[in-house]
């Protein structure tokens, strides 16, 4: 959608370093106008490319949805898209996914921008849906010290990838399902060359998928659609599968 495109543009110019006035009005009218609900934040444009590939594949548009996916540029930019979209700017519902060694960024976002983190008497929730009272994994109440921040950040609709959504996809296809998506875009030689650098001997080949991947701009953006459709629905990653329940509905 065209319209959910400019209205991206406005997130990201309300968000930047210089904050733009009057980008704040233009993205309160655009989210009026859309019916945007939920923001669902990421890092960066591989992750949405991956995350609007996933809904796809289960017959969903999130921006007809109202549940946006928006690039940030960066996880440090966190807070400030929070303090932008949630209660303490245009009061939208807020979700994401986020790099496990990114957690305390993300934590720190929420906290700055009124959303956690989260009391042990809190059943509020952003995005939708009543939060539990005490974690499935510890039984400890939530938002008590023996809670683990990853488990507040979950029910606050933010779900961690164990190392970043390349890493995921690449562990829930297998290298060699991989390998043959890198073949069949005609890249599998420039993939054994790379394979051959000094620096990557000491690697897995699912590190050096990873770090193939990344080695020419764009080329993440591309392989994070490709390997969506290549998965086996059965076997999407946790947080991927979390997040775009989140947003159901």
């Amino acid at each position: 959608m065209e319209d959910m495109g400019r209205f991206r543009t406005a997130v990201a110019r309300a968000a930047g370093r210089q904050a733009d006035p009057a980008a704040v009005a233009e993205c309160r009218d655009r989210a009026e106008r859309l019916g945007v609900r939920t923001v669902v934040l990421v890092e960066g444009r591989s992750d949405q490319a991956a995350l609007e590939a996933l809904a796809a594949r289960h017959g969903r548009d999130l921006d007809a949805e109202g549940s946006p996916v928006v690039p940030m540029g960066g996880v440090t930019n966190v807070g400030r898209h929070l303090r932008i979209l949630g209660p303490q700017g245009l009061g939208l519902g807020v979700a994401g996914l986020y790099d496990a060694a990114e957690h305390h960024h993300v934590l720190r976002g929420l906290e700055q921008a009124g959303l956690g983190p989260v009391s042990g008497s809190d059943t509020g929730d952003v995005g939708g849906g009543a939060a539990e009272t005490r974690t499935a994994a510890t039984g400890a109440p939530a938002g008590s010290p023996a809670e683990p921040s990853h488990a507040v950040l979950e029910r606050r609709g933010f779900h961690v990838c164990v190392a970043d959504l390349e890493d995921e996809l690449i562990r829930a296809l297998g290298a060699d399902a991989v390998q043959a998506v890198i073949e069949a875009e005609d890249e599998g030689r420039a993939f054994r060359t790379f394979r051959q650098q000094p620096a990557q001997q000491e690697r897995t080949v699912e590190q050096q998928l990873h770090r193939f991947m990344g080695t020419h701009s764009g080329r993440k953006s591309r392989y994070a659609h490709l390997l969506v459709h290549r998965l086996d629905l059965a076997r999407t990653p946790a947080p991927l599968a979390r997040l775009l329940a989140r947003t159901a509905g």
